[in-house]
């Protein structure tokens, strides 16, 4: 069983003004983007690694992973692209001083900011367009409202959640009575959740992104052979920090997406108020708070997490899946039962250097014992976001992994390496190399997704319609043309 999949995220820009005048996000993504428009001609842009950079509405910089067909190669290029962009932020804060901004620039890898604005982290899942879609998401829906138990990045939200939709959205949730809300994970109107994302969902499947935001965007673009394929996009996520859990989050997605395609039975595991519960569920640590199923009777997120957990690892057992390697397939596995046996268990503690919420929770909790303080201090706050604050020398979890207190998926050495380079395994390979050829030969071309192309009188172009090819004959004449080109043109 193979597949396809990357990461799509969205970074928050902030500036800590010094004694010049302070800076917005417009004018420190300008600095930021500098060095890609010099290389680029656009902030819109491919690399030679094979993924996406560009700057998204609302003056977010968003890097899209190239496409992977190994978890690890997914975790490495995700590092990548942290790296990369924490490249940029220290060459737009030597440009910053050096035109006498005394502030500091920084990237924050979270999901809201501090008018309480979302922006997002997505998933993109390649399945097979002979797959019942209905279906697909009828079972993946459930997991994903309660998978936030095991990988929500954990986050600072209203004690009761609303369900007072934005303008021109659409509440479709059940009123929520006082008995599913469950208890208040803090005090005062303030509590920790499992994930600030939860709260700005609004249905369960859409072809909209933003104006009414769905935990499934419907919208159909494939990216590859539409007759194949269809590329399955999935918003509700948060931004992991850590990569155990970035990990842990994209391979249950996967493994659940094999179950369905192996056609395994999982029963009706509909939940009646999906939207409500999303909601509910972020508000309960525990993951014992009683859902409706659609089917009736009552569930819990624990409980359903144990039921995907259990038809997954008998997948995995078998070697049926398409994580990339059996290794890391029962990796997977084996940190999906751990989480679900420490929530089972009443103490998380074990798995603080693994999963984001767990141990964002366990810095807060420390903070409180030592001040005194309760959930509403502001202080928490500024925690909140150092958390995922990428800025080198600032963020928390530089030291903590310098100290070996949290879990490495892939080496430096293997983030380094993807960086520069694109996964061997994928079409990415040859978007990489075309990439790189045509910058060497200095040459005008336009790339996406599908399709290289040199913008000449020749209009040579080639389509890339198959994600899984990483060899191609007529890309591979084009490529070779432009290395051939390249000496004489750097002379």
């Amino acid at each position: 069983m193979t597949r396809i999949y990357g990461l799509e995220t969205e970074y928050g820009i902030a500036y800590t003004a010094g004694e010049s005048r302070r800076l917005g996000p417009e004018e420190v993504a300008r600095y930021l983007f500098r060095p890609v428009v010099e290389w680029g001609r656009s902030s819109n842009v491919f690399l030679p690694n094979g993924s996406r950079l560009y700057l998204d509405v609302g003056s977010h910089p968003e890097y899209a992973t190239a496409e992977c067909d190994r978890l690890t190669d997914l975790v490495a290029q995700d590092a990548a692209g942290d790296a990369i962009l924490t490249d940029l932020l220290g060459r737009a804060q030597t440009a910053l001083e050096a035109d006498g901004h005394d502030g500091r620039a920084h990237l924050v890898k979270n999901n809201t900011d501090a008018q309480g604005n979302s922006y997002g982290s997505h998933e993109n899942l390649l399945v097979r367009r002979s797959m019942d879609f209905s279906h697909l998401t009828s079972v993946l829906l459930p997991f994903l409202v309660t998978r936030q138990l095991m990988v929500g990045a954990g986050a600072l939200i209203p004690s009761r959640p609303s369900f007072q939709a934005p303008v021109a959205e659409t509440n479709r949730a059940a009123p929520q009575s006082e008995a599913a809300a469950g208890p208040p994970a803090g005090s005062g109107s303030r509590v920790f959740g499992l994930s600030a994302r939860s709260d700005v969902m609004w249905e369960g499947l859409s072809s909209a992104t933003t104006r009414s935001r769905p935990i499934i965007n419907a919208r159909d673009e494939p990216h590859a052979d539409a007759e194949k394929y269809r590329r399955l996009h999935v918003i509700v996520g948060d931004s992991s920090m850590l990569q155990a859990t970035t990990e842990l989050k994209v391979g249950t997605a996967i493994l659940v997406l094999d179950l369905i395609e192996a056609g395994v039975p999982m029963g009706d595991r509909s939940l009646r108020h999906p939207i409500r519960d999303i909601r509910v569920v972020a508000r309960d640590l525990t993951g014992r708070t009683a859902l409706e199923p659609a089917a009736g009777g009552t569930t819990s997120a624990l409980a359903l997490q144990k039921v995907y957990l259990e038809h997954a690892a008998a997948l995995v057992d078998r070697g049926d899946h398409s994580l990339g390697d059996d290794a890391t397939a029962h990796r997977v596995v084996d940190r999906w039962r751990r989480m679900l046996e420490a929530l089972e268990a009443g103490d998380v503690s074990p798995m603080a250097g693994e999963i984001d919420w767990v141990l964002k929770k366990t810095l807060m909790d420390r903070y409180l014992a030592r001040s005194g303080a309760d959930w509403d201090d502001p202080r928490l706050t500024r925690l909140d976001v150092a958390y995922h604050d990428i800025t080198p020398g600032v963020g928390l979890l530089g030291p903590l992994a310098a100290s070996g207190r949290t879990t490495s998926i892939v080496t430096p050495e293997q983030v380094a390496q993807a960086r520069d380079h694109p996964p061997a395994t994928t079409r990415a390979a040859l978007r990489g190399r075309f990439v790189e050829a045509a910058h060497a030969a200095r040459r005008d071309f336009t790339v996406d997704w599908v399709h290289l192309r040199l913008n000449d009188q020749s209009h040579r172009a080639v389509v890339l319609k198959d994600p899984f090819d990483p060899v191609n004959d007529r890309a591979e004449a084009l490529i070779d043309a432009l290395l051939e080109e390249a000496p004489s043109r750097s002379v």
